[in-house]
């Protein structure tokens, strides 16, 4: 669960919890089949200019610190570049984004996991332009676009919630969250947090009313519409989960997970020609963590008589998984069926 702190005098706090929630349902780990060599934790950093003039930062620092406050590794990022920190052992980290010494955001995570794993986190940002009189627009502010403004009562049940989830506390978690939505039942980033709590606990039933909620409240939060979609999944609805993802597609495109979880759905209800779409995409998305896609395009191709097609996925994605389970068995596939 990432956990958003105040900034500094010049902003305001951003990024709502539900940014997480993507990786909270359905882990999207991509195991290589080893242990002890430590993961990788990468993402993309973009930064909306398009409300502020003039000059522009032209790089941010991405600063990884333990639990404890030392100082795992520091990169410098450009407004539309990727950071990456490798050979991470297990544990409890944050992540912090600085401008100019100042910190504009900071992120809390927990590690855990007996196979080599690559995470994933993007961080979306966005500039918006200081009201006060001055000669130049200055940015103030960095916000996401769902933030969501609580009285202070349930910002404090908010905060409690988080740090109950951080611990997997997820008892508590329920008691904050449920008292934050009956106070305010339109906070709909909370619909979603208690979602995710009821999923902790296994309660697929309640955890699909609170999600269904925070859409009836917000019906284009891409958070809620995937952690929906991939839920009904989850549950083999696959007729129910089309439309959230199709929604959560159409509004972030550049999903890789929302486009393969959508390429899933249609595959399960054997429409195979409009998964293969989706499947392709999320592989251009994000080649590596989307490998398992290969795997779902050759079943589809073998399916279908084509068998050097099969081949060819299986192949590319053996590249991507050396160490996969059954790599022989893959292996002697692509031997029968590579030219056919």
């Amino acid at each position: 669960m990432i956990l958003v702190k105040p900034l500094g005098n010049s902003f305001r706090r951003w990024a709502p919890l539900a940014v997480a929630l993507i990786t909270c349902l359905i882990p999207r780990a991509n195991i290589s089949g080893q242990t002890g060599a430590g993961h990788t934790i990468f993402g993309d950093l973009t930064v909306d200019e398009s409300q502020v003039e003039g000059l522009k930062p032209m790089s941010f620092d991405m600063i990884l610190y333990t639990d404890g406050g030392r100082v795992v590794g520091r990169q410098t990022v450009s407004s539309k570049g990727r950071y990456k920190f490798t050979a991470i052992p297990n544990g409890n980290y944050e992540l912090v984004v600085e401008l100019e010494n100042q910190e504009i955001a900071r992120f809390r995570f927990n590690i855990s996991s007996s196979f080599k794993n690559d995470f994933r986190q993007d961080i979306a940002l966005k500039w918006q332009p200081n009201l006060t009189n001055s000669n130049r627009p200055k940015p103030n502010v960095i916000s996401a676009a769902d933030a969501y403004v609580r009285s202070p009562a349930n910002q404090k049940l908010f905060t409690s919630a988080a740090a109950a989830m951080e611990r997997k506390d997820y008892d508590h978690a329920l008691v904050f969250l449920r008292e934050v939505v009956d106070r305010d039942p339109n906070d709909f980033i909370s619909w979603t947090e208690l979602g995710t709590a009821y999923l902790a606990q296994n309660d697929k039933s309640e955890a699909g009313k609170a999600y269904e909620k925070a859409l009836e409240v917000r019906p284009e939060f891409f958070p809620g519409l995937l952690n929906l979609g991939r839920l009904r999944l989850a549950e083999q609805k696959y007729e129910g989960a089309i439309a959230p993802l199709t929604a959560a597609v159409k509004i972030q495109p550049s999903s890789a997970i929302a486009n393969y979880c959508l390429g899933e759905a249609f595959l399960q209800i054997k429409k195979g020609s409009k998964a293969v779409g989706y499947f392709h995409e999320a592989l251009k998305l994000d080649p590596i963590g989307m490998a398992d896609a290969h795997l779902r395009l050759a079943a589809l191709y073998n399916a279908a008589g084509l068998k050097g097609q099969a081949a060819a996925e299986y192949e590319q994605f053996l590249k991507k998984r050396p160490d996969y389970p059954d790599r022989r068995k893959l292996q002697k596939f692509i031997a029968e069926n590579a030219k056919k």
